[in-house]
């Protein structure tokens, strides 16, 4: 008996340290801000000026490369353009892309500021869903154009967007005729008379433990083959809402981290064939 509860202790004990070997290789994750403070990439700050004369602040992340290359548009979730949202443009940057992450609650904030204005992550998420339709499309309208002009940039725009920001880049693949392709990160649909004026391919990254959005995903994809439109969507299997961002601090053998890495190799690979 002794001997059985001994060897049991053992195997236990072989257990713990074969764990504590797995955690020890796989690196630790940076915290968006350390990321952004030890990123090499060349980092600033632009006011783009949309056809009303409205200002929207955008962040700007440069690859270290030696052509010109395509550009993506990064919408930030309903949090709006925090730490992570920048952290992410600079991880796009770092793949080879020129990133555009504007600050679409520019203006709405406490004295007119932006999500840095916002006392709390709260107050952003309740002032972003007070924005119009229109007024998003109208700032996103300039910003890719920012993007195209710039002298770093080849002629191509993709628009990437998370949650809130998915939503309206599906929107995006709409009323923005003239971008590449439109990438939507766990974002809901517009209605079908919307989805008629999709022009570009539009490729879905969903969490399969993510019913309130993609529940939606299999009428969606019905409407877009009906309509004629390019619509690849990927679920990912026992992934949650937001899994690019929880992905980066999840356990390694996790849902949300397989989901993340699985998803930053299709949208290398999307990006790749601009």
């Amino acid at each position: 008996m002794k001997r059985s509860y001994r060897l049991g202790i053992s195997i236990a004990c072989l257990l713990y340290v074969a764990c504590s070997i797995v955690w020890a290789d796989s690196p630790e994750p940076l915290a968006p801000e350390q990321r952004l403070d030890k990123s090499p990439r060349h980092h600033q700050w632009e006011q783009v000026e949309t056809k009303t004369g409205r200002k929207v602040r955008a962040f700007v992340v440069f690859p270290e490369v030696d052509k010109p290359v395509p550009a993506v548009v990064v919408i930030h979730e309903n949090r709006g353009l925090n730490a992570w949202a920048r952290s992410l443009a600079d991880q796009v940057a770092e793949m080879g892309y020129v990133a555009v992450a504007p600050d679409l609650l520019s203006g709405s904030g406490p004295n007119g500021g932006g999500t840095d204005s916002f006392p709390s992550e709260d107050a952003a998420r309740e002032a972003i869903y007070k924005l119009s339709d229109e007024q998003v499309q109208e700032d996103l309208s300039a910003v890719i154009a920012f993007a195209r002009k710039l002298e770093a940039t080849g002629d191509e725009v993709a628009v990437a967007g998370f949650c809130w920001g998915g939503g309206q880049t599906f929107r995006a693949a709409a009323h923005q005729p003239d971008i590449a392709a439109a990438c939507v990160f766990y974002g809901s649909a517009p209605d079908e008379d919307v989805l008629k004026n999709i022009k570009v391919p539009v490729h879905g990254f969903y969490g399969g433990n993510d019913f309130r959005i993609t529940g939606q995903v299999p009428k969606v994809e019905e409407t877009m083959k009906k309509l004629g439109k390019t619509y690849e969507p990927v679920t990912y299997k026992g992934a949650g809402h937001g899994f690019m961002r929880s992905g980066e601090s999840a356990a390694p053998d996790s849902a949300d981290r397989e989901a993340r890495n699985q998803a930053w190799t299709r949208w290398r690979k999307i990006l790749g064939a601009l």
